[in-house]
């Protein structure tokens, strides 16, 4: 390429860079509007309502393909300026209320759930709308309310009393980076130290593993001190209880391996005027437990002998919105119907098979269709023996879900 070519090229590029820059300072602010809802209902009826409207410092999520998202998810929350309706923001996520529908309590009580989703803070006037979506990847609940930017009722926060954090690494370019913060619960303020250490565990774990290895000067880690009363965290089925930072628990759904925490305001709460959008709960405990929900938080014990495994498995369904590859022998979970391609990438039912692993067939003798995964022995493929998202044994996340996390990876920092 000649010296004029590559001129014009370079010339292009700044451009497509400026116009990318432009088109979030034409509609937003450098602050974060948080909004927080509670999902409510059973398995015939679902919920949305407005719980309260909170505004931060700074906005760290993405600047550029703000109206695009990297996968489907389970729901989407999307800002459209309220004048001409133009979409200026959209992201996904999954929920654990959607999770609850599945479950057989959900045929004969009905429950609210606590749910926060950050966006950009607008400068004008905006509709906000949020809509869940069942297996079958319809819209099953939907709430559109508008957002006055100067309404004196959105509640600042995040300017003073910041939780105590600390920088465990810094991206190359902190403009365009993906944000993560480990969080401590369950930890006394005299165990920080060891929260620390766990944090720095669990960053060694991650980018342990590719694409996240070679891609790691992409992310930006920081570890957040939030203190609770009394170390470790509660376990219903052995009627024990603590007071911790999350209020988090084994038992979610009377499952006993499930370690969750319903409380996503605090979670939040300790999280205000802290650079992050990615979220990794890290909880003092030697059980064997933890869970992951869709651009809401990733939660993992931190003493048991397979913490890698699980605190990095358990991302790969936070960050990369990856399905579980395994099946249950004894139990079949109806999440995918069979007649239904899934959102995601990791997983087919062969319905709709486009987009995900077919690149690599032919190429890599072992990508194919092997059945049994998404909680189902038949009717539900993964691409490889084995991987990360099956189990805990495996020492690499296969090549099917390492393609799926770097296209998010490249989604959000290019």
């Amino acid at each position: 390429m000649d010296k004029k070519h590559l001129m014009m090229v370079l010339a292009l590029l700044c451009i497509g860079l400026s116009l990318s820059a432009q088109d979030f300072n034409r509609w937003f602010v450098d602050k974060t509007l948080r909004i927080d809802y509670v999902f409510s209902g059973n398995v015939k009826e679902q919920h949305i309502a407005v719980d309260e409207l909170l505004t931060e410092p700074r906005w760290y999520g993405k600047r550029q393909r703000l109206s695009e998202v990297p996968m489907e998810g389970n729901g989407q929350i999307t800002v459209r300026d309220h004048r001409s309706g133009q979409v200026i923001y959209r992201n996904s996520f999954s929920t654990l209320f959607q999770e609850w529908l599945s479950y057989p309590e959900a045929q004969t009580a009905t429950k609210s759930f606590e749910n926060v989703f950050l966006v950009p803070m607008p400068k004008d006037t905006v509709d906000v709308t949020v809509d869940l979506r069942n297996n079958r990847r319809e819209v099953m609940a939907s709430l559109t309310h508008m957002v006055v930017p100067n309404d004196i009722l959105i509640r600042p926060i995040g300017n003073s009393h910041v939780t105590p954090y600390v920088t465990l690494q810094t991206a190359a370019d902190t403009s365009r980076c993906i944000r993560i913060a480990y969080v401590a619960e369950g930890y006394r303020p005299e165990e920080m130290g060891t929260f620390l250490e766990d944090a720095r565990k669990a960053m060694g774990y991650l980018f342990s593993y590719e694409p996240f290895k070679s891609m790691r000067d992409r992310f930006n880690i920081v570890a957040v001190e939030s203190p609770s009363e009394e170390s470790g965290t509660s376990y219903p089925s052995k009627n024990v209880w603590k007071r911790t930072a999350l209020s988090s628990h084994f038992d979610t759904f009377y499952s006993n391996r499930y370690l969750t925490t319903l409380h996503l305001k605090d979670l939040h709460d300790w999280l205000a005027g802290i650079p992050y959008e990615h979220i990794i709960v890290l909880v003092n405990t030697s059980e064997y437990g933890g869970g992951g929900i869709l651009n809401s938080y990733n939660l993992s014990m931190t003493h048991h002998k397979n913490f890698r495994p699980v605190v990095v498995h358990e991302f790969g369904h936070s960050f990369a919105g990856l399905a579980d590859e395994y099946a249950y022998e004894e139990e079949q979970v109806p999440m995918y119907p069979a007649d239904v391609e899934p959102w995601e990438k990791n997983i087919t039912t062969k319905v709709n098979f486009h987009g995900k692993w077919e690149n690599l067939i032919g190429k890599d003798p072992k990508a194919g269709f092997y059945e049994g995964a998404g909680y189902t022995l038949k009717g539900v493929y993964r691409a490889y023996p084995d991987c990360r998202m099956r189990t805990n044994e495996y020492p690499d996340f296969c090549p099917a879900c390492q393609q799926a996390i770097r296209a998010v990876i490249d989604f959000y920092t290019r």
